[in-house]
């Protein structure tokens, strides 16, 4: 079964490219593509990804809970703490993973699993089981649970909804509606009190959550946040400059401080404000030779360093939304691409430390690919 997915993926890199416009080689086991073609999504892809979250969102253990124990009344199976998310392994991995359910049906109607996979959706979004959802972040110790990084999913997740025309999603929605407010009035209270951002390659990172926060913002037209998002942004990056791509990346990360502030920045700076702030904080990228590495798993078993594949999709949405409409920065598709092709083939029928959550990661990166 991993072969077939293998071969699967390998077509869906290779597909939208002659056998001149690319170079395949294969070594240990790991399908390494470097070619100038962008990677896209088509039905039967979708399908295949589609895999990842619905052998996920549904699995309870293992589980990575990350809650502080109050009393012996926290110590509940993670169904019972989250009856919405408890898959996945954890609660952000969870929200993250019905994210990319909700993504593929928005994209391909006819995906095979569709009406199962709507089933499912509302199983776990229900009414219920979100107003319990809503009562953990009320327990005295958990306030500050999954800041900010699971909010964040928690916003794109309620985006994706809001944008995906279908009376499923609708009902969604609104069930989700009361957990999506939670976590809107949760960045009003806290980006005030935040007095410097959180630059590292992991799930705090500040400039990550912002995004997708304001992307929120944007899409439900939430001018609170979105003016709050654009002013702190400001506060906490306006004067930053040469930033150190070189230390990148450190060994467990799959988030790149550096681009994920400049694609921050990107979306949040007037076109002309924000060209003139990347060429003093990543200089480098205007050269149309600018290369870098992908980041290098060498044991995709181990839940941290497999992180490194997060890297490479991350580091490709960002480098697409840096690009976006900026001609003299097209060159950076380009190594988005590279950055795809290299971990995309290792995600399916791989192991659970990564397959539990980076189908999103993956889906996410190809999105960003066409949003010209």
């Amino acid at each position: 079964m991993k072969n077939y997915y293998l071969l699967l993926l390998t077509f869906f890199i290779c597909s939208c490219n002659s056998p001149e416009e690319k170079k395949i080689t294969e070594t240990k086991g790991i399908l390494e593509v470097n070619e100038v073609k962008t990677p896209i999504i088509n039905l039967k892809e979708a399908n295949i990804l589609a895999q990842l979250p619905i052998h996920c969102v549904q699995i309870e253990y293992p589980n990575k809970l990350n809650q502080t124990i109050g009393s012996a009344a926290d110590l509940q199976s993670p169904k019972a703490l989250h009856p919405a998310f408890y898959g996945c392994f954890d609660w952000h991995s969870a929200v993250h993973g019905h994210w990319s359910l909700v993504s593929l049906l928005r994209q391909f109607p006819e995906l095979e699993d569709a009406e199962n996979i709507k089933a499912m959706l509302l199983e776990n979004i229900s009414e219920a089981n979100i107003k319990a959802e809503v009562n953990y972040f009320f327990g005295q110790y958990n306030r500050t649970y999954e800041r900010t990084y699971g909010w964040a999913w928690l916003l794109k997740l309620a985006e994706e909804l809001h944008t995906w025309d279908d009376p499923v999603a609708r009902a969604l929605e609104s069930n989700l509606q009361p957990l999506t407010d939670l976590i809107v009035t949760k960045y009003l209270e806290f980006l005030p009190k935040l007095n410097y951002p959180i630059r590292v390659g992991e799930h705090p990172n500040t400039a990550f959550g912002l995004s997708f926060a304001y992307d929120y913002a944007k899409t439900v037209n939430n001018e609170n946040l979105k003016r709050l998002i654009e002013q702190r942004a400001r506060d906490f990056y306006r004067n930053d400059t040469n930033c150190p791509l070189a230390w990148e990346p450190s060994g467990f990360d799959f988030l790149s401080p550096c681009f994920e502030e400049a694609a921050l920045m990107k979306r949040v700076l007037p076109e002309p404000e924000f060209e003139g702030w990347i060429d003093t904080f990543l200089p480098e990228l205007k050269d149309e030779n600018f290369s870098i590495e992908t980041g290098k798993v060498s044991d995709r078993t181990d839940g941290k360093l497999v992180h490194l594949d997060g890297v490479n999709f991350s580091r490709a949405w960002s480098l697409n939304e840096i690009a976006r409409g900026l001609q003299q920065y097209s060159h950076l598709k380009t190594i988005a691409n590279q950055h795809i092709n290299y971990s995309l083939p290792s995600i399916v029928g791989d192991s659970y430390e990564g397959g539990h959550w980076l189908g999103s990661f993956a889906i996410y990166a190809l999105n960003s690919t066409d949003r010209d």
